[in-house]
């Protein structure tokens, strides 16, 4: 069985990167951090007032304390700076039209992958007849997949995998 690949941040990119390999019959990446990028904050700890400003900044102060206390872990600096090194045609081939289905997730709020961002990883794809959409949620920040508002992002994707063949039921929060 092939599986279905979802990531965030970094991990959208990795998704990305196993679509294009063929290591996935589907992909969501959500708030993908960009191929080439060198845009990610691993240079220094992440500090609460720091994952307040750039991935919790589009929740309340108390929610986004909460958020930090549980999520917030050190990254490998490496992987980060490895992952920065790489072309975008080299690290994500994104004129792949054998593969499968993929699905970009943006917040409009997002301070750490900007929305623009989002919208240009999406544009890279226009040269693959693969199915590529674009899922941009208002008033949504970095952390849409983790917050209290994750319900209806997990709504969309699962809806998004089922309508493209690839499964998916619908996610009640």
């Amino acid at each position: 069985m092939v599986p279905q690949v979802l990531g965030h941040s970094t991990g959208g990119l990795i998704a990305q990167h196993l679509l294009g390999a063929g290591v996935g019959r589907a992909a969501v990446a959500l708030a993908p951090l960009p191929a080439g990028s060198t845009q990610h904050p691993g240079h220094e700890p992440l500090s609460p007032v720091w994952f307040r400003h750039v991935v919790a900044n589009a929740v309340g102060e108390e929610e986004a304390t909460e958020l930090f206390d549980r999520y917030a872990v050190p990254a490998p600096l490496r992987l980060l700076t490895d992952l920065g090194r790489g072309a975008a045609d080299t690290v994500v081939d994104t004129a792949n039209s054998a593969r499968g289905p993929l699905l970009l997730v943006s917040g409009q709020e997002d301070r750490l992958v900007p929305d623009a961002v989002t919208r240009a990883v999406y544009k890279l794809y226009g040269d693959s007849s693969a199915v590529t959409d674009l899922k941009q949620f208002a008033d949504r920040g970095h952390s849409l997949v983790f917050d209290g508002g994750w319900s209806p992002v997990a709504d969309h994707v699962l809806a998004w995998l089922a309508a493209n063949g690839v499964g998916g039921v619908a996610a009640k929060g």
